[in-house]
């Protein structure tokens, strides 16, 4: 028994028991990766495979070879083979290691030509599979002998696979090419961005970059910016119909302050760009922003980017806007005084502001403000709107699978009396790449400014005071939308759970 091992890759399954002769196979073949997790049959205790004696071989990986000519057009499918591959049964794995053990020996065959990779055709299909996925971050990290390529689909971080130490230097080098960074610097961060062409209908892509030095060597991540957002409008966020309402009437108003508030990558710029396109549909008019940096070009839309060598700072472009006669302002996100003063004297001058901060609730947006030095009864009488969002994965229709909801888990959603309705699981499918859910949906915390509520922030009213004012006069709350989302079989129960900020 002390030779049986269990395995996690990600997906939230565990596999096993095999031997480590068994592992130590797939991690020569680049499917066991040094970031997977790895337990003995008889311990609870998990460890990352790259620091278990007897697997090595995590840590090492087999050098690209430029594939034949015949076979360029397959080099897509070998480099996108995923680690869903484990979990096929154990004949279909033994073909594929005794294949990767075929190729290990024609290529240590000394009369083989080995040539140099490909290393344009390596980062064209790297952006590709990430684009094909679904991804929203390709990460390019260096390891002691390895490079660990991994995407983050959904909010996850999934590996993809190894590659050798020995091409980082190219690879990084043909990314800062294109990100027209500075490729002789090898020792500071930098930024850049370009746009590429890609799936089948080469559907132009924006990608930001950045590049950190690390005691391995530097690390690359690329964001693909907009996969989704140019088809999402406000009907498509995920929000209720009431909810959809409320923003709708205050995103048409002519002046007025609204937040949104949450963690970073929970959406909140996906929003405001939904609200821009909806105010230029319904209420047409001159809409400016200023924005670090701008994520995407919206047709219609002035948009000014913050200059990272202080050359155009916040403070100076807003101050520049309101000269600039807009009747929509939209700042990317409020972050000190300055912006959050003259966001203030924009709403309070006849226009209409749109913006983000970080805070856990749609009332902190009131308190965050008040810390940041805005006078209560400023904060009163230019607040529309603050609203608080998060992001869930939802289910794939596909394949989930049904349930019923037990009492505990309906007093956890706060709804006791929905006890024995029909919930849904997520199980796994070659559509959903067998991850269970497909894309993501938002949840949402609108907290509207009333007389009453303003007249409590000019008292000096807590926070917890407002969200009990907010939750007595049944406006939406996270937690009420997200148990509809749950019982409407949008996504799970173990989904909402880990949404721990409600």
């Amino acid at each position: 028994m002390n030779d049986q091992w269990y395995f996690e890759i990600g997906d939230g399954n565990t596999y096993g028991p095999f031997t480590m002769e068994k592992l130590q196979k797939w991690a020569a073949a680049g499917n066991l990766m040094p970031t997977h997790r790895v337990r003995k049959a008889d311990s609870d205790e998990w460890i990352i495979a790259a620091y278990v004696p007897g697997l090595e071989l995590t840590t090492m990986a087999p050098e690209v070879i430029a594939p034949a000519a015949d076979d360029e057009a397959s080099l897509g499918k070998s480099l996108g083979k995923m680690v869903r591959g484990l979990s096929k049964k154990n004949k279909a794995a033994d073909a594929e290691q005794e294949s990767a053990e075929a190729k290990k020996k024609k290529s240590s065959n000394p009369l083989a030509p080995i040539e140099p990779p490909d290393i344009v055709g390596l980062c064209d299909e790297l952006l590709e599979t990430s684009f094909q996925r679904g991804a929203s971050d390709l990460h390019i990290d260096p390891e002691e002998n390895v490079i660990l390529i991994q995407l983050r689909v959904d909010g996850e971080l999934e590996p993809l696979r190894k590659l050798p130490k020995s091409i980082l230097g190219p690879l990084i080098g043909r990314l800062k090419v294109l990100s027209r960074m500075d490729i002789a610097e090898r020792r500071l961060p930098q930024d850049g961005r370009f746009i590429r062409e890609l799936g089948p209908d080469k559907r132009k892509i924006h990608i930001r970059s950045a590049c950190l030095p690390t005691t391995h060597g530097e690390r690359m991540t690329l964001r693909l910016l907009a996969l989704e957002t140019e088809q999402l409008t406000l009907n498509r966020l995920g929000m209720s119909e009431k909810a959809l309402e409320i923003f709708a009437k205050h995103t048409g108003q002519k002046q007025g302050l609204v937040l949104l508030t949450g963690p970073t990558g929970s959406g909140k710029s996906t929003t405001l760009y939904a609200a821009l396109r909806h105010r230029l549909a319904h209420h047409p008019g001159r809409i400016i922003t200023v924005e670090d940096p701008v994520e995407f070009d919206v047709v219609g839309v002035a948009q000014a980017e913050v200059d990272p060598g202080d050359k155009l700072r916040f403070d100076t472009a807003l101050r520049n806007i309101l000269r600039s006669d807009p009747d929509v302002i939209m700042i990317g996100e409020i972050r000190d005084h300055d912006s959050a003063d003259i966001a203030v004297k924009a709403a309070l001058t006849g226009h209409l502001v749109l913006s983000s901060l970080h805070t856990n609730s749609a009332a902190g947006v009131i308190t965050r403000m008040i810390d940041m030095g805005i006078q209560p009864y400023q904060v009163a009488a230019t607040l529309r709107l603050s609203i608080a969002q998060r992001l869930i994965r939802r289910l794939c229709p596909e394949c989930r699978k049904p349930r019923k909801l037990s009492a505990a888990e309906a007093k956890v959603i706060g709804h006791p009396q929905a006890e024995g309705s029909t919930i849904y699981e997520p199980q796994g499918c070659e559509k959903c790449n067998d991850r269970g859910f497909r894309g993501r949906v938002g949840l949402f915390e609108l907290l509207p400014i009333n007389r009453e509520v303003a007249r409590r922030i000019v008292e000096g009213c807590s926070e917890g005071d407002l969200a009990s004012y907010a939750s007595e006069q049944k406006m939406p709350q996270l937690r009420d939308d997200a148990a509809q989302k749950l019982l409407a079989g949008v996504t799970s129960f173990q989904e909402l759970v880990g949404i721990s900020a409600w």
